[in-house]
């Protein structure tokens, strides 16, 4: 999409167009997982992880009295990585493995392919609308996904709010400029008042309605919304807004449709959010907490104990990417959802 000269468009539509450009857009024209992409993700890092996830997977199966029939969603299912290796394990489980159908909601059609490439499961549906999921308790997984999605940026200065938004002189000088709004529609728009003491905020319309959707399947079928992302636990918020290209932070605006853009959620906005769209916050913790809870060091012990030297070290040297403090063990946090009725502590 060419723009035109002088044109000021909002940064959640600037983000949009630069990701999911039909044409395009960052994540319709790449793959941009693993060692020869810009960035790695839990799943591509170590097989633990999705077996993790997959073991959380039955417990809250089991908590929900053994359904007959359960359906699991990978929100945005990356290269395919976390949904392959889930299944992997599930269908190890002989009283599991007819219950579930597996859901893969993708948005890019060039990621969808390489998925279907990987993924050779007659259980596995792709969907572009919640609404094609079927009837019964849905457990949905969104690793990295709400961090994807297009956010708007609000400062205030002087005590005046202002919007973000991004000026193009062209598709190569292109500058964010910010003008004065009225901070108290975007409140109402969201249903409660949550500007007080802020003096900057990142707010994603996608994530809210994703959210209201969500809720409404869970507070009907039962289930959860397990959320593991980038994130901050702070009440203050702040600018977290970034690009990726080849493993390190650019600048989206010099980068257009060239980067992944991110942002660390703010999972005390997040929770509010939740529970003024009737979700009950059944845990948050950090990934490395979540991980270990779920016996993940265990769980290599086990695989490493006969291995050489060279292949334990890297179980390891893996393993602490996962759950390192220095690593992603902080800097991603974990939040499970549910309705009123279930409360599950697995993993929290």
């Amino acid at each position: 999409m060419k723009h035109k000269k002088n044109k000021i468009i909002a940064l959640d539509k600037f983000i949009k167009d630069s990701l999911y450009n039909k044409n395009d857009g960052y994540y319709m024209s790449k793959n941009p997982f693993g060692p020869k992409g810009d960035f790695i993700t839990s799943p591509n890092i170590s097989i633990f992880f999705s077996e993790m996830l997959a073991i959380w997977i039955l417990s809250i199966w089991k908590k929900l009295n053994q359904p007959k029939k359960i359906n699991i969603i990978d929100l945005g299912g990356g290269n395919g990585e976390m949904s392959f290796n889930i299944l992997q394990t599930l269908n190890k489980f002989p009283s599991f493995k007819n219950s579930f159908n597996l859901f893969i909601h993708e948005k890019s059609e060039f990621l969808k392919k390489k998925q279907k490439i990987k993924i050779k499961d007659k259980k596995v549906l792709w969907i572009n609308n919640l609404k094609k999921i079927k009837k019964g308790p849905c457990l949905f997984l969104a690793n990295e996904f709400f961090d994807a999605l297009p956010i708007k940026q609000y400062l205030r200065e002087n005590g005046i709010w202002k919007e973000r938004k991004v000026k193009f002189i062209n598709n190569e000088n292109i500058y964010f400029v910010d003008k004065k709004t009225n901070i108290g529609l975007l409140e109402k728009k969201v249903g409660f008042k949550f500007t007080k003491n802020q003096n900057f905020l990142e707010y994603s319309e996608s994530t809210i309605n994703y959210l209201k959707k969500i809720s409404k399947i869970i507070s009907k079928e039962n289930g959860g919304l397990l959320i593991i992302d980038y994130g901050y636990f702070d009440k203050k918020m702040k600018n977290t807004l970034r690009g990726f290209a080849n493993h390190k932070i650019v600048n989206i605006l010099q980068y257009y449709k060239k980067c992944d853009i991110t942002y660390s959620l703010s999972f005390n906005f997040l929770k509010k959010i939740a529970m003024n769209n009737d979700f009950n916050i059944s845990g948050m913790t950090t990934q490395g907490s979540f991980l270990r809870k779920l016996g993940i060091v265990e769980r290599a012990e086990i695989i490493s104990k006969k291995l050489p030297f060279t292949q334990k070290a890297n179980i390891f040297y893996r393993l602490e990417k996962l759950i390192g403090k220095k690593f992603m063990g902080d800097v991603f946090k974990v939040m499970l959802l549910t309705n009123n009725k279930t409360k599950f502590k697995t993993g929290f």
